[in-house]
């Protein structure tokens, strides 16, 4: 749990509180890097640019209680810094399985591969929004974009998938009829 008071004394330039703020937000960073980023390089590259950038500007966050938006914020900038310096479409095809490493990688292939099908604006609110828990609000705070635009993102989103699963599940119709799910 993220304490504001860590936040504060990192503000001050307590290292030993920054430390325990990146701790506790390190798997969250993983999985919005990995969500935009497909190779492990560029995510741990992202992750420590972004580190680096908010140990040296934690002084200008205005709101401590806002701290893991405006980190992810910044690796999100980052991540698609790195996206345009590629210039190449990234999927989530290769993304490990988010909620158990341990289970077969193959349990979510449809999912990642429908995900990866969409365009980043759709990509970054599904991957905020179901991988990393984030609410309406804190999606908006982190694109810098109004709330109503997030949720018409995510309508728009979830019925693109919808359409790319159902295809896909119909294709994978036995001869008695019932979908592979």
């Amino acid at each position: 749990m993220l304490s504001e008071n860590d936040v504060l004394l990192a503000q001050r330039g307590n290292e030993e509180a920054f430390i325990r703020l990146i701790r506790n937000c390190e798997s969250s960073l993983y999985r919005v890097a990995k969500g935009i980023l497909k190779e492990e390089l560029d995510c741990a590259d992202a992750i420590q640019e972004t580190i680096l950038k908010s140990y040296h500007s934690i002084s200008k966050l205005k709101n401590p209680a806002y701290f893991k938006t405006w980190l992810i914020r910044i690796l999100i900038n980052e991540c698609n810094d790195m996206l345009k310096k590629k210039k190449k479409i990234l999927s989530l095809n290769h993304i490990d399985n988010l909620a158990n490493p341990q289970k077969a990688e193959n349990e979510f292939d449809e999912l990642r591969a429908a995900i990866s099908k969409l365009s980043e604006k759709y990509r970054t609110v599904v991957v905020l929004f179901y991988f990393e828990d984030c609410s309406i609000k804190d999606i908006a705070l982190v694109l810098n974009i109004r709330e109503g635009t997030v949720k018409s993102r995510l309508n728009r989103a979830r019925a693109l998938l919808a359409n790319d699963l159902n295809k896909v599940n119909e294709e994978g119709r036995d001869e008695n009829g019932p979908l592979k799910i």
